[in-house]
C-alpha cells in the first residue's frame, strides 16, 4: 500500500446464498467481529494466494534482530496494551506497505486467543487472562 493510497471506506456490495450468509454471522459472531470486518478479513486471507507479484509475499531478511519475522506481531501487541485500535489506527501506526501482513497477524492472534475484535468498543484488543478484553 503506497503512502499516497485512497484510505477512505466504500461500501461493497455482494449476494450470496441465505444459508452462507447465516454461516458467515454465525461464525462472526463466534469470532466477536461485525459481519462487515469478517467478510473484509476473509477476502483479504483468501487474496494472499492470487498475489501479481511474486516477491511480494516473500519473508522479509532474516538475518536481522528477528528473524521469525514476529516484529510485527510485537509492535501490535505493544500497541494494544496500552489503547485499543481500529483496523486503520493499526494501519497507520505501523505504516510501510504491510496491509496484508498486518492482517494475517491480527487472524493468528485472534486464533491463539491473544486479542479478540471488539465491536462494542470499535476495534481489536488484548484478550487478558480470564479471557475478556481490556
Amino acid at each position: 500500500m503506497s503512502d499516497s493510497a485512497d484510505t477512505s471506506r466504500k461500501s461493497v456490495k455482494t449476494y450470496v446464498p441465505a444459508y452462507q450468509k447465516s454461516e458467515w454471522q454465525s461464525h462472526a459472531d463466534d469470532l466477536d467481529m461485525s459481519q462487515s470486518e469478517f467478510v473484509r478479513t476473509m477476502v483479504q486471507a483468501g487474496r494472499k494466494g492470487f498475489d501479481p507479484e511474486p516477491n511480494a509475499t516473500a519473508e522479509p531478511d532474516s538475518s536481522g534482530s528477528d528473524p521469525g519475522g514476529n516484529a510485527l506481531e510485537t509492535q501490535v501487541l505493544e500497541l494494544l496494551e496500552s489503547d485499543t485500535y481500529s483496523w486503520d489506527e493499526l494501519l497507520e501506526a505501523v505504516a510501510d506497505d504491510i496491509e496484508s501482513r498486518l492482517d494475517e497477524t491480527l487472524e493468528e492472534l485472534q486464533a491463539d486467543n491473544r486479542i479478540r475484535y471488539s465491536g462494542r468498543h470499535g476495534g481489536y484488543t488484548v484478550v487478558d487472562g480470564d479471557g475478556d478484553g481490556d
